[in-house]
């Protein structure tokens, strides 16, 4: 009887299911596990290639097996589609994801520690405060404005929805005047948290040398640098900050074929936190530059001539998650800014 040398197995909250694969990629076993018989199961296997799924719970499943002395790989889920063979069961995507594990392009997901893992949550933990937030204003906007009292969207004018709630001029029931007061102590609490929350990211950027260099690149504030260093996997992942790039998922979508290239708007496949960040921060660039002027002659100011501005801001955040890769895979300080030289 071979071997195993790849174990698939695909997680799930009580039941898991495990295809065990020999070197040839026959197969060896298929056990259905629960949560408890799990790790004994493992234990008592040979060391041999552990692959799962990057998805919930992948990351704690991955420390505790490789402690085990398995050898762990994470698989991104749209990677091991195309191996599942017609119908789709436990059974079946087990033994795609040992499959899938077995080719020697396959790209891989690093696992997670648990500093890094609470290290994203508190970026997890932001932006369901800020979406709530967002949507208790539009709430409160909304109820107004059906007693005729409109404002502009945006955090920065409740202050003005706030004083028309705290007049005493009569132009609101008494009824809407408490629920939108209600919904204004909300506001308020939520924008506290997100403060705090903010707080704690700056304080985590300040105390790592690398989040510090990376802050300095224009664009790139204390937050977004925090986001790099939290969510991108070793820079030596990468043989180019090109490469970067395209993980972060700033780079065109392509449907070229004959020779012919076609390129579409970005892919948006890679990591949402870091390319939203990245782009608000260019965003923010591109807004100073076309008030206050880009140097003469730069990149900046060639691009803003010719190419409309959120085309021109993608562009640059292209530009500044490749001087990312460049500070952090070098180890070197930051000099000059690359969106304003040629």
């Amino acid at each position: 009887m071979n071997e195993v040398s790849i174990i698939g197995l695909d997680l799930a909250k009580n039941v898991f299911q495990a295809h065990g694969a020999g070197a040839d990629g026959s197969a060896i076993f298929r056990r259905k596990l629960s949560r408890v018989q799990l790790l004994k199961f493992l234990t008592q296997q040979p060391s041999c290639v552990v692959a799962m799924e990057a998805c919930a719970s992948a990351h704690h499943w991955g420390r505790v097996i490789g402690d085990l002395g398995h050898e762990v790989r994470l698989i991104p889920p749209a990677y091991v589609k195309p191996f599942v063979k017609r119908q789709k069961n436990d059974m079946a995507d087990a033994e795609a994801i040992a499959e899938a594990v077995s080719r020697p392009t396959m790209r891989f997901v690093a696992v997670k520690s648990e500093e890094q893992q609470g290290a994203a949550m508190v970026y997890r933990t932001r932006d369901l405060l800020v979406r709530q937030r967002t949507q208790t204003i539009n709430a409160l906007r909304a109820h107004l404005a059906e007693q005729g009292i409109v404002a502009p969207t945006g955090p920065a004018h409740v202050g003005r929805l706030a004083a028309v709630i705290d007049s005493d001029d009569g132009a609101l029931p008494a009824a809407v005047r408490d629920l939108a007061r209600l919904l204004l102590d909300q506001i308020a609490g939520l924008s506290e948290k997100v403060a705090d929350l903010d707080a704690e990211l700056r304080r985590r950027a300040s105390v790592d040398d690398t989040a510090r260099r990376l802050a300095t690149i224009p664009g790139v504030g204390p937050i977004t640098a925090a986001a790099i260093t939290t969510f991108a996997p070793p820079m030596e992942t990468f043989s180019k900050g090109r490469d970067f790039a395209a993980w972060v998922g700033l780079t065109p979508r392509q449907h070229s074929s004959g020779g012919k290239e076609r390129l579409g708007r970005t892919s948006k496949m890679g990591q949402r936190d870091i390319r939203r960040l990245l782009i608000i921060g260019a965003v923010a660039v591109v807004r100073w530059a076309a008030r206050k002027g880009a140097p003469e002659g730069s990149w900046l100011a060639r691009m803003l001539e010719r190419k409309p501005k959120m085309l021109v801001a993608v562009a640059l955040a292209n530009r500044m998650a490749r001087t990312a890769w460049a500070l952090m895979r070098k180890g070197e300080d930051y000099r000059d800014p690359a969106m304003v030289t040629a």
